[in-house]
């Protein structure tokens, strides 16, 4: 017989509240949320098993940010609990929010929110716990701080190009090169005026751009005679305005590079911690440790999963069905929910793996003509979830990716 426990979290203290398979409220408690709490409800759980003879204990959580893990992560590896046949899940809110809609007299308090998820457990259906091991754990913080930190490196540089408009309005149509790369910026932090730009001598810029970009300018001539050029065809601004873009234009450069070596860094320790995790995502042409590892840190053990569809919803890569009687509508909508850094490393490694294996190429390609707007977004989503069977196949069998037509090899 189970026994249902739903825990409302909190950063001070978790609300518990145990439930029989007939749905009867069996107790409730209040313990704080550290060690010494969740060790005395690890200890009313094991009397209420023994008491009632339970042999299995389902314990659920809600999944709120850092709150639950510390808890969850307790219960799950307690050697005790797992004599017990305990299962631990922890469960997307929106599950929870759902299921209380068919309680509309319901009050809303901490000690109800227990009951609801007791409830929830009791009538089953979840996905599965979701629960890692610590390994999947450690790579998971480090794959979802990247995530943070290429986010920021993109606001950044939305944030760099808007001042840079202010500055030279006509410098992204004329000049055809990388505004971002470091001879470009290394001319903006000397925050010479457009005049002054526009007065150099064509010779003298050419070499200073060729000697900040490492010589990578194939043609430093040409990109010094488009700067000038966009120089003198942009707006002037006063000289009060002007000082003050130029010091929000350093301020964005030094943060663009502070946020690329923190990436940097972040890929390094990503490496290093994927070298300890036996995996065969990387034999696939495109994916490389970042990618493998930030799929790998969000399915953790694939065997969590039923199969690919499981995995593909989990990450939020399924689309509604839309049908009544004979009628079954052909533009449905994606979910929603979903585990959205799953999604992000999925449609990254798509748009990778297209670029190097045939087979997706081809796909994508095919997908991409199918429609009339937003084929590449559409596409590349696709892709992603074509990707998610061989991700399955993959982790779930052990085996190396064998591509059906010989590709150029090379990985991002």
């Amino acid at each position: 017989m189970k026994c249902f426990i739903g825990i409302d979290v909190s950063s001070q203290d978790l609300k518990v509240c145990a439930m029989n398979p007939d749905g009867e409220t069996l107790d409730v408690w209040i313990v704080s949320n550290n060690y010494d709490g969740a060790t005395f409800l690890r200890d009313k759980l094991l009397s209420l098993a023994d008491r009632h003879d339970f042999t299995e204990i389902h314990i659920g959580l809600e999944s709120t940010s850092v709150y639950s893990w510390h808890p969850a992560m307790f219960l799950h590896e307690d050697e005790a609990l797992k004599n017990h046949n305990t299962k631990v899940f922890t469960i997307n809110p929106k599950l929870i929010s759902k299921f209380r809609e068919a309680y509309s007299d319901l009050d809303k308090t901490d000690h109800v929110d227990a009951w609801i998820i007791a409830d929830r457990l009791r009538f089953g259906r979840l996905p599965m716990t979701i629960v890692m091991h610590e390994q999947y754990v450690a790579l998971q913080r480090l794959t979802r701080m990247r995530f943070h930190l290429v986010h920021n490196l993109t606001r950044e540089k939305q944030y760099f190009l808007q001042h840079l408009f202010y500055k030279c309005n006509a410098f992204t149509t004329e000049v055809d090169s990388d505004v971002f790369g470091h001879a470009i910026t290394e001319l903006l932090l000397e925050q010479y005026s457009l005049d002054e730009i526009g007065s150099m001598e064509l010779a003298d810029l050419a070499d200073y751009l060729k000697d900040k970009g490492r010589n990578r300018f194939p043609h430093p001539e040409k990109v010094a005679k488009c700067i000038q050029k966009a120089a003198r065809s942009s707006y002037r601004l006063s000289k009060c305005v002007e000082d003050t873009i130029d010091i929000l234009l350093a301020t964005s450069i030094e943060s663009i590079r502070t946020v690329q070596k923190q990436i940097k860094q972040i890929d390094q320790a990503i490496e290093r911690l994927l070298d300890g995790i036996p995996n065969t995502l990387q034999s696939v042409p495109g994916i490389g440790p970042v990618f493998c590892a930030g799929i790998l840190a969000e399915i953790g053990d694939i065997h969590r999963f039923k199969d690919q569809a499981a995995v593909a919803k989990y990450a939020g890569l399924t689309w509604r069905k839309h049908q009544s009687g004979l009628f079954e509508a052909e533009d449905t909508k994606r979910i929603k929910s979903g585990n959205r850094f799953l999604r992000y490393y999925l449609v990254e490694a798509a748009n990778s793996v297209k670029r190097y294996d045939e087979e997706f190429k081809a796909y994508y390609q095919k997908k991409y003509a199918e429609v009339s707007k937003h084929q590449h977004k559409r596409a590349l989503v696709l892709t992603a979830r074509k990707l998610v069977r061989l991700v399955d196949v993959l982790l779930r069998n052990d085996q190396i990716y064998t591509p059906r037509r010989k590709v150029n090899m090379a990985k991002h």
